[in-house]
């Protein structure tokens, strides 16, 4: 009598079910989708440029964003208001937080004169300074945009 017949194992490789993968996958790109526009959602203002930048502070609450457009109109989150509604927003959040600090976002191509009476109605209000959010340029930008100027280095 013959011994019984060995079967051959075939060559079986892994099979690896990437279904689930593709389904993370494309959870991921429907939520980048979503929130990616709702980033960048602000008043469009240029930002003037500097060299060398401090370091954000991470230290204290979140500070109070007060945005001056080309135009010389004034937000408080994204919302336009005249100069005496600013102030008047201004007052009531350093009456609740004194310790919270101010910051002026302006666009770089405002005459001072449009901030100035700002800057001083905040001081009476109690602010003693007010940072302004500006932009970081580096070296090479600033050949470019020198250039596109018709400004020597």
């Amino acid at each position: 009598m013959k011994p019984p017949r060995r079967r051959q194992p075939r060559d079986v490789g892994p099979d690896m079910n990437v279904t689930p993968l593709v389904d993370v996958v494309l959870v991921l790109l429907i939520i980048f989708m979503v929130v990616a526009p709702r980033l960048e959602h602000d008043v469009q203002v240029t930002l003037p440029g500097i060299y060398n930048p401090d370091p954000e502070s991470e230290a204290g609450p979140e500070p109070l964003k007060v945005t001056v457009a080309s135009g010389g109109t004034y937000y408080i989150d994204q919302e336009p208001l005249a100069l005496d509604a600013v102030i008047e927003r201004l007052r009531d959040a350093h009456a609740a937080d004194p310790l919270r600090r101010l910051m002026l976002r302006g666009d770089e191509g405002l005459p001072y004169g449009d901030v100035r009476e700002l800057f001083s109605r905040a001081q009476e209000v109690g602010f003693p300074g007010i940072a302004l959010m500006v932009g970081e340029l580096h070296r090479h930008e600033a050949a470019t945009s020198g250039a596109a100027r018709g400004v020597k280095g």
